[in-house]
């Protein structure tokens, strides 16, 4: 049997984020209890040689560094995303339904599987707005209905005899979540304000989510496997803080960033479009009396890894891979290439980051999607369009992408932590 020491800390990790929200503050609490410092976008920042900090943005996105103590050639930049696809509730969730039930109104976020959603315990997490009386401030309250709360039931086969051939689902009609009888009505914000531990008149706005309330699960016949909820990205993300924390970080400016919302294209304030790495690296600099000069000549000599998981080849589809790139669960690192740019490794990264895996003792493995099959993209090349520098691709292999509960494998994260503090050292 495989050790599961790592698998089981990301297990907790992963049951403990169900949203983007809640992953953040899980990693600030961590980066605190290893004395790093909280700076504030909207407060002068002092910073000195030797120092450690992390900043965030809109609360789901988060930004650690630390400074050499002798100066620093350069950057070394690990980036991963802390956002999955879900449902989002909307304005006035509550609808009724036939005189008899209560429905949440949602809406899609980002581009998910929707069958596995049906028939599984789900809950709601989240944040919620609310404003300071004394101070004026607007202040956030993370939610998390820590119960099986709603349920989307699929129709049953004798009412939709297409349902096994090729069904299109409505996200309007078909995957709304049951949430209670009539006898419910009006009681939804009540139960987010009991768990945001507020009044229900003191929320002012919110950002709530569906997630699947399915534990992480190690399985398979040596127990090989781990399945849960937000793999795609928690995983990587997890393992860019362990290893970040784990290097020595000595020569050059390590920086852990988690970015939201590129599940719907990064095009936000805290996504990797947005300028928050760029004014943090920019405001690093300034704040130790370096020039723009010495910022470029840093970013010259910078590397960033950006770190979004991969499709492993699927037992079932093997044919859906392409035919000489093929990652497997447990095989390694994956390296991401695609001729469009879709991935922004190329010769260069790629060479940097092999070399890196090969100090680390880690197995590398490529990808690339078919040459007839279109395939995503991730934040790599759309963070370099502030930032701009050398970026490989990369990611862990997995299985189910984008469904409430995917599959990798248990040795894949220990490969990356080992990967990354080889990258921060």
């Amino acid at each position: 049997m495989i050790k599961h020491t790592v698998s089981k800390e990301l297990a907790r990790f992963l049951e403990n984020s169900p949203s983007c929200f809640h992953a953040v503050e899980n990693m600030k609490k961590e980066l605190q209890k290893e004395n790093y410092i909280q700076l504030q976008e909207n407060k002068k920042w002092q910073i000195r040689p030797g120092g450690k900090y992390f900043v965030t943005r809109n609360d789901s996105s988060l930004i650690a560094f630390a400074v050499p103590s002798d100066g620093f050639r350069g950057m070394r930049i690990m980036a991963s995303h802390g956002d999955s696809p879900s449902f989002k509730i909307k304005e006035n969730p509550e609808l009724e339904s036939d005189g008899q039930y209560i429905r949440l109104n949602v809406e899609r976020y980002g581009g998910m599987l929707c069958a596995p959603w049906f028939d599984r315990p789900l809950s709601v997490a989240g944040r919620v707005i609310i404003k300071e009386p004394s101070a004026g401030t607007f202040l956030t309250r993370l939610v998390n209905v820590d119960r099986d709360l709603v349920l989307i039931p699929n129709l049953a086969i004798h009412m939709n005899r297409e349902a096994n051939n090729s069904y299109k689902y409505n996200a309007q009609k078909d995957m709304l979540p049951l949430y209670g009888t009539l006898e419910s009505r009006g009681s939804f914000m009540n139960i987010i304000a009991d768990a945001a531990e507020v009044d229900p008149s003191e929320i002012l706005g919110h950002d709530l989510f569906l997630y699947n309330r399915e534990k992480a699960s190690i399985w398979g016949a040596s127990e090989e496997f781990i399945s849960c909820g937000r793999l795609d990205d928690l995983q990587c993300a997890y393992a860019s803080l362990q290893g970040f924390l784990a290097g020595a970080k000595e020569h050059y400016m390590a920086v852990h960033c988690v970015l939201d919302n590129e599940e719907v294209g990064s095009t936000t304030k805290q996504g990797a479009a947005s300028t928050f790495l760029y004014d943090t690296l920019t405001r690093v600099h300034d704040c130790l009396s370096l020039t723009r000069e010495d910022y470029l000549i840093h970013l010259a000599d910078s590397l960033m890894i950006s770190a979004d998981n991969a499709h492993a080849v699927h037992p079932n589809h093997a044919e859906k891979a392409d035919p000489s790139n093929r990652p497997y669960i447990n095989g390694g690192i994956v390296l991401k290439f695609n001729a469009n740019q879709k991935y922004c490794t190329d010769g260069v990264s790629a060479a940097m980051f092999r070399d890196i895996c090969k100090s680390a003792g880690v197995p590398v493995q490529t990808f690339a999607n078919r040459s007839d099959m279109a395939g995503g993209s991730t934040l790599g090349n759309i963070s370099n369009t502030q930032v701009a520098l050398n970026t490989a691709d990369i990611g862990l292999p997995q299985l189910a992408m984008h469904s409430p509960y995917e599959t990798a494998g248990v040795k894949d994260t220990e490969y990356l932590i080992r990967a990354a503090a080889e990258f921060f050292s």
